[in-house]
């Protein structure tokens, strides 16, 4: 007997028909033998429909209320989940996020799972029960309020009750077949990778691929959970994150944002201690910064670039625009116009040449490199938004990650 956490998205629960579909699924893993908890999101696209009602009735912001409001889109879900489950003739429980046991910081909006006392899934389990639990929340014992994980936070959950339950698979159903090498939807022979090893993914995940939240993988890799990606609306393998001990292709993949802005302080002091005065008023603000660069000082000044998410922008702005002032530095700007694109591979940190071969490829595209970051298996560029549709192609061409079956289907 497998012991599996699935976890179906607003997509998979979408509407009526749907919700029926997703329970026949769980109850036929429930029959041939194996234990289930399920986690699932809200129903479609009511996260972003309580939002637009809560702008409806105030334009101030409470975050307290907005979790308040916005958890209760998984609970309807759970409850309709468990119904259509019980028609099929298996037990089946609902519980909330608090119910199930997840603990999280106070932090409204954007938490983090800091434990998970499952005793009450166990317990449903043990006695022969599907466990439906509602993702995306949990409960502050500091705070003693119910909280929300940010976007994409029921993967989390789904993951970290893995983690807690000693799960064999964490199944993650969505509407895609799996990882691709680039966004299907943008590159048309773009290739869906079988496996993927956590370090890569983790990549992906912080260069804008949608299909999983990092944190998730980041619970994946800390407890050895694998983590299938795979589609609510076929039978078909997925993708298989998980670790790997076989080499790695070169590059894996081509990842895109959007939704960063690059904010510059030009003229700063070119002395000790002026990253801190600027980056610490930041961190303490909550703005979470990506890239930075700072250029070569000249005449004893110099400028500091770093992106954020476009969310974040504005007060990056009024933060940098009070040390700015301070330092007598000569002023910020603010660029919503950019985009970052991101080569991804654990066989770039072996293979020399890779990132001379990408700004190749942009150069001979006329893509022009703003900004530049490197891990050990990832490099990141900022371009001009306008050109991240032309960066991805070339990109994805240039170094041969198309699937040839799809081509010749063309």
């Amino acid at each position: 007997m497998a012991l599996i956490v699935q976890k179906f998205g607003g997509t998979s629960v979408g509407d009526a028909n749907r919700i029926r579909h997703v329970a026949q699924r769980i109850v036929a893993t429930h029959n041939a033998g194996n234990q289930v908890a399920a986690v699932v999101s809200a129903m479609g696209q009511s996260t972003d429909e309580l939002v637009d009602l809560a702008g409806e009735v105030s334009d101030n912001s409470y975050p307290r209320e907005m979790d308040m409001l916005l958890t209760a889109g998984e609970r309807i879900s759970m409850a309709l989940l468990a119904m259509a489950i019980q028609d099929l003739g298996v037990p089946a429980l609902s519980l909330t996020g608090s119910q199930a046991g997840i603990l999280t910081t106070a932090n409204h909006g954007q938490a983090e799972i800091i434990g998970i006392r499952a005793d009450r899934v166990r317990d449903g389990l043990d006695h022969g029960r599907i466990v439906i639990v509602a993702g995306f929340q949990g409960f502050s014992p500091d705070s003693r309020d119910i909280t929300t994980l940010g976007r994409g936070g029921s993967d989390a959950t789904a993951v970290a009750l893995a983690a807690a339950l000693g799960a064999d698979v964490c199944e993650i159903y969505t509407d895609v077949d799996g990882v691709f090498t680039a966004d299907p939807r943008l590159i048309p022979d773009a290739t869906m990778l079988p496996e993927i090893s956590f370090a890569e993914m983790l990549e992906l995940a912080g260069a804008g691929t949608g299909v999983l939240m990092a944190r998730s993988v980041e619970f994946g890799r800390r407890y050895q959970i694998p983590i299938h990606v795979r589609s609510s609306f076929h039978e078909r393998e997925g993708t298989w994150v998980k670790e790997t001990t076989m080499e790695e292709p070169i590059v894996r993949g081509v990842a895109y944002e959007t939704n960063d802005a690059k904010v510059t302080i030009h003229g700063v002091p070119d002395q000790p201690g002026v990253a801190a005065r600027v980056f610490e008023p930041l961190a303490e603000a909550g703005v979470n910064v990506d890239m930075i660069v700072q250029n070569v000082s000249t005449a004893g000044t110099t400028d500091i670039s770093f992106t954020v998410a476009k969310s974040q922008a504005e007060m990056a702005r009024t933060v940098t625009e009070v040390v700015a002032a301070g330092m007598r530095a000569g002023g910020v700007d603010v660029d919503t116009e950019i985009a970052k694109v991101s080569l991804v591979g654990a066989g770039m940190k072996t293979e020399l040449g890779i990132a001379g071969r990408m700004f190749r490829i942009l150069a001979d595209h006329a893509i022009n490199i703003e900004m530049i970051s490197t891990s050990p298996i990832r490099i990141s560029c900022v371009v001009r938004g306008r050109d991240v549709d032309a960066a991805v192609r070339s990109l994805h061409d240039g170094f041969a990650l198309g699937d040839p079956t799809k081509e010749a289907a063309q």
